[in-house]
């Protein structure tokens, strides 16, 4: 199988991993929905480099903090051409431990990286049609397997959201399947700039960041690999999740 003429909505793949995962479905021949929350500027500019390749892409905005606007999401990328594949990327990552997480905290992660992933998925679903294939595959993080004190509302809401690949793996069958990508050390964090990035592959069994070459590599296996695979989680993190 391959990606050629199939399109494909990622979330969050303006910048950063989701627009690395963008511009790698694009070389694999796929053309792309860019969802953006707020990043109206890098979403065009990854549009342009994927337009530059010669495959087709849109943009679209949606806040993951409002229901309205991700319920929204699939229609409006839909009005474009039927979806093959479904990847939830986007995510917020705060650090924060349990004695400061607040209410607040708690229910924005939980909102962005747990209920935008069902409801997209939920809706995915209604809208395919069952005589074709179809793909969803949630981004993950390898503290999902291993949850420990530091960033604790992302980390619940990543397990959440492990166990509700497995579920939907069961209740989308046997024509969508979905799977998980838990990823380890590919970027630093986005804020924190004086980051020791030595300390982050400590504990790294392979002692190496990811390339980012490699995240693609993983993603593409996912989306145009054997449809038979559904309800794993492949671990993109140098074996972080051993230790």
């Amino acid at each position: 199988m391959n990606l050629i003429n199939k399109y494909v909505l990622i979330t969050g793949s303006s910048r950063r991993l989701g627009r690395v995962m963008a511009l790698s479905v694009a070389k694999a021949g796929g053309n792309v929905i860019i969802h953006h929350g707020h990043s109206p500027k890098e979403a065009q500019e990854t549009k342009r480099e994927i337009e530059s390749m010669g495959q087709e892409a849109h943009v679209i905005q949606a806040d993951f903090s409002k229901s309205e606007d991700v319920k929204m999401l699939i229609e409006s990328a839909l009005a474009y051409h039927p979806l093959f594949a479904l990847v939830n990327s986007a995510s917020i990552f705060k650090d924060l431990d349990w004695d400061n997480t607040s209410l607040e905290n708690w229910n924005a992660h939980l909102r962005i990286n747990l209920t935008a992933p069902f409801l997209l998925s939920q809706s995915f679903a209604k809208y395919h049609s069952s005589d074709r294939e179809r793909r969803i595959v949630n981004i993950l993080d390898w503290r999902a397997s291993r949850p420990t004190g530091d960033h604790f509302p992302y980390t619940i809401s990543k397990a959440a959201l492990a166990a509700m690949t497995k579920s939907l793996a069961a209740s989308l069958a046997p024509t969508i399947s979905v799977n998980g990508l838990a990823l380890g050390a590919i970027l630093p964090p986005s804020d924190k700039t004086d980051i020791n990035s030595k300390d982050i592959i400590r504990d790294v069994p392979a002692q190496r960041w990811a390339d980012l070459k490699e995240l693609g590599e993983a993603l593409i296996f996912l989306l145009t690999g054997p449809s038979y695979i559904t309800g794993e989680i492949i671990h993109l993190d140098g074996g972080r999740h051993l230790i």
